[in-house]
This record gives structure tokens, sequence and C-alpha cells, in this order.
């Protein structure tokens, strides 16, 4: 249920401001529940392989999550489905644009063997999984179902299962992680409210999207995949810039590739697993900039001499995602 109807009369303003707080409590809701839970998670003797593997990694796409379950459930679906869809190519053109103009950022053999065709063909399965209706009766609405939701959960658990063995090869890696321990009741209140933060701003910002689409004649589709999906990926653009400027590029690439794999098997894979997903053919071309996105990132590695997306490249990606908007504003 909506706070505010997007029909009623004197709350625009106010929707709109609680719209930017939503985000704000979105992105720092997150981190406060994850500086909260790792620190239990100290106090527990979990190592910090398993905190950076499950707390973190799962923390980080909270805002993206609660997004989605809450327009399935304020039945503004396009919104979620333009979400997961719009950060993954704002993910890979925006995010990995940027971080390669600051520094340009080495791909390792891991990443471009097998983390990149991982996120390829996980887009392929959504986009077929959403498409299956095809196949079947005449008349049936697209629809993303609690089956396919499973589907799509199932290659999640796959990842996961690669990503701990590939940690535990690089464990090492990990032993230095510096993860706060604080005090119980601290650690606990950090949780409540990061959860509080994600609630209320989940509910926000779904709302001022909708708002948005209705009064300036937007849908919810291209609220979703534009202005939805940059404020969600926030997290990873701070991240990923932050670690490109410290020369940490291997952390750049791989938080935006393994973010790309998460939205779409973890994600998406829930929220339709919780309530079927209606899904619009139109968003078919957004699956195939999926595809192009992450094949140019592939081409980005065997074009050059050495495996690295140069500053030239980041400039295209940037330039192409720049035209991808344009292309939304004309399709509207």
């Amino acid at each position: 249920m909506y706070y505010f109807s997007p029909s009623f009369e004197g709350f625009g303003m106010l929707v709109y401001i609680l719209f930017v707080v939503g985000f704000v409590l979105l992105i720092k809701g997150a981190d406060i529940l994850v500086d909260g839970a790792t620190s239990i998670g100290k106090k527990l003797n979990v190592s910090s392989l398993v905190i950076g593997l499950t707390i973190v990694s799962f923390g980080t796409s909270l805002p993206e999550l609660l997004v989605n379950l809450v327009s399935s459930y304020n039945d503004a679906p396009d919104i979620g489905v333009g979400n997961i869809l719009g950060s993954n190519i704002a993910n890979i053109l925006l995010i990995l644009g940027i971080a390669a103009l600051i520094n340009p950022l080495p791909i390792t053999k891991n990443t471009y063997f097998i983390e990149i065709p991982f996120s390829l063909t996980a887009t392929l399965l959504v986009g077929f999984l959403a498409n299956a209706s095809l196949f079947g009766t005449k008349g049936v609405d697209f629809v993303i179902s609690q089956y396919d939701g499973g589907i799509l959960l199932f290659f999640f658990v796959l990842f996961m299962g690669y990503v701990y063995i590939v940690s535990k090869q690089r464990k090492s890696e990990f032993a230095d992680s510096d993860y706060k321990e604080m005090s119980t009741s601290k650690s606990v209140l950090l949780i409540v409210a990061g959860m509080v933060g994600l609630y209320f701003g989940g509910q926000w910002v779904v709302d001022g999207a909708v708002l948005m689409a209705t009064e300036l004649g937007m849908s919810e589709r291209f609220i979703g995949l534009t202005i939805i999906a940059v404020g969600t990926s926030l997290p990873e653009l701070v991240t990923s810039a932050v670690a490109a400027f410290k020369n940490d590029t291997d952390i750049a690439v791989g938080n935006v590739v393994g973010s790309n794999i998460f939205n779409l098997l973890w994600i998406l894979g829930l929220s339709s697993a919780l309530k079927p997903i209606p899904y619009d053919v139109i968003s078919n071309s957004d699956v195939f900039m999926i595809i192009a996105s992450s094949t140019a990132l592939i081409l980005a590695v065997v074009v050059g001499k050495r495996p690295v997306i140069s500053r030239w490249e980041g400039f295209f990606f940037l330039i192409a995602y720049f035209w991808y908007i344009t292309f939304l504003i004309q399709r509207g």
C-alpha cells in the first residue's frame, strides 16, 4: 500500500522529497546493517572470509532487493524489473566507464573466463524464462513465475559455490580483512536501524517513482531503468571508483560483475519466487542491451594487447550509456 496516493493533491512535493530521502535511507541503511551484522559475526568467531562472502555481499544488494520487493507488492512490477535491468546496464557502461577513466582496469583470468560469461549466461537465462510463454498458449501474459524464480535461485547457489571455492584458493587476501567489532547492544541497534531505514527507504523510493511517472507522463519502467537504477547502484559506483583510485582494480571489476550476477539470480530470483512478476516484452530491448554491454566488456579485453579496460574503452562505455538513455527517452 502506498503511503501517499499519486493522485492525492498537496502531497506531491512531500513525496518527491521522500523519494530523495528514501535513496539515502536505502544506501545508509544497508551500510549500517552490514556494520552491525559483521560485528555480530566477529563476536561469534565467524571468519572474515565467510563474512565477506555472505553478510557484505548480500548487504550491498539490499537496496535493489527492497525496491523490487516493495514495487512487486505495490503492484508496480515495471519499476522492479526496470531497476534490475537498468542497474546491470549502469554497472557495466556507467560504473566501469567512470572507473576506467580514473585508472585502466586489468581483468583477471577468472573474471574473464568464468565470471563475465556466467553473468552473460544469467542474462540469457532471465530473457529466456521471461519469454518462455512465447512457446505456450496464445494470450498468456509474460511473467517471471515462481518456478522461474526457483531456477534463478538454483543457479545463484551454483555461483556462490564457485565463489566459495575461489575464495578458499585466495584465502590469504581475506585474512587481513578489517571488519569492525562493536558492543552487542550497538551492533543490534545498527541492525534494527538499518532494517528500518531499508523498509521506509524502499517504500518512499517506489512511491516517489510512481508519482514521478504519473505527473511527468513517463512510464514506471523508464523511471526504474534510469533514476532508480542509478540510485540503487550508488554503492557499487562509490566502491568501484574508490578502488580504481587506489589502484585496487581487481575489486573494481569484480564488484560490478558480481553485482550483476546477484541482481539477476538472487534479487530477481527471490522476488519472483515470492510473487510472480509480470514482464513486458518491451523489456527485451533492455535485456539485449545487457547482452551487448557484456559482449563489449569481453571484446575490450580481446582487442587490446593485454587484458585491460583502457581509458579510451571506458570513454566509449560512457558514450554508449548516454546513447542508451537517449534511446529510452525516445522510446518513452
